[in-house]
């Protein structure tokens, strides 16, 4: 996996989501619980997905690795839950997949696509 191979650029999604960078990131780390934000749309192309946010009615591409990532966070899990699947299911370290993931999540959240909380005291 490679930056950038989960969310297509092009036609199909927003160009907002070029120049996020790390710094603005939201807090996000591999305990914070993700989910699929109950104010999009979705549905699978294939082996690719579109998403349409409802508030902004943008709407995204997601490549077959993004997809896996985004039936994923159909449920509640952790960041680290969804690198331990992705590292079992794709042949990547799982370093880069952990940063790789971390960028898209941050991604999917500035956009409103996934809800993000920290995980509960335990």
């Amino acid at each position: 996996m490679a930056r950038g191979d989960f969310i297509y650029l092009g036609e199909r999604s927003c160009p907002a989501l070029r120049g996020h960078t790390a710094e603005m990131a939201i807090g996000l780390s591999v305990h914070s619980i993700v989910v699929a934000s109950p104010h999009q749309v979705s549905c699978p192309l294939g082996e690719e997905s579109a998403i349409l946010s409802l508030k902004s009615t943008i709407y995204y591409g997601l490549n077959p690795v993004g997809t896996r990532i985004w039936n994923l966070l159909q449920k509640p899990r952790s960041i680290a839950e969804l690198r331990d699947a992705l590292v079992d299911e794709y042949d990547v370290e799982a370093d880069r997949c952990e940063r790789d993931l971390l960028e898209l999540l941050e991604k999917m959240s500035a956009e409103g696509l996934i809800e993000a909380s920290s995980a509960a005291a335990g």
